[in-house]
């Protein structure tokens, strides 16, 4: 048992120097052109998730969330800060959003995977080491309006999209 015990404990030490190697030497790529090793790519996609998941838990959306006047809010915060990495029904993403790794995703495609908690908390608090900043300085409302936004962008058409962002700037949109 001591030798199974003296062996682990070796064979540990040696994958960590090994790793302290590897890093300190710089043979990893951190170019945004370079992919992840699958490991890491593992690694960061069920860190991100697990982080989300736990720390998004206990947020509580609060009533009225579907109020039209809501998705003229948060279509334009989304507008202003959102289409230019993550694209927007008609409208590509910018050079910032295709310069990015990893690649900032198609909230079409991707908010269903999504409850509002979770969304809220990414767009309030950001993602480390993605491109995604916290928007922590924004209100709570402007946030959760544009959750109801995001929630609604699977279904939302060229034609919506600009319909609501002309009713975002009638109502006084302040990022235009």
């Amino acid at each position: 048992m001591r030798t199974v015990i003296a062996s682990l404990i070796i064979a540990a030490v040696i994958f960590v120097l090994g790793a302290g190697a590897v890093i300190y030497a710089g043979l990893y790529d951190v170019a945004a052109t370079a992919p992840h090793w699958p490991a890491t790519a593992w690694l960061l996609e069920t860190v991100r998730i697990r982080s989300i998941t736990a720390h998004a838990a206990g947020i509580t959306v609060p009533p009225g969330l579907e109020e039209p006047a809501k998705l003229v809010i948060g279509v334009e915060h989304y507008a202003a800060h959102c289409a230019v990495c993550h694209g927007a029904p008609g409208v590509p993403k910018g050079d910032i959003g295709r310069g990015l790794y990893p690649p900032p995703p198609d909230l079409a495609k991707t908010a269903p995977l999504y409850n509002p908690g979770e969304l809220f908390w990414i767009a309030k608090h950001g993602i480390k080491m993605s491109g995604m900043p916290a928007w922590a300085d924004h209100s709570d409302e402007e946030l959760w309006a544009t959750v109801a936004f995001v929630e609604k962008l699977p279904g939302v058409s060229e034609q919506d999209y600009a319909r609501l962002i002309m009713a975002s700037m009638a109502h006084g949109g302040g990022h235009h």
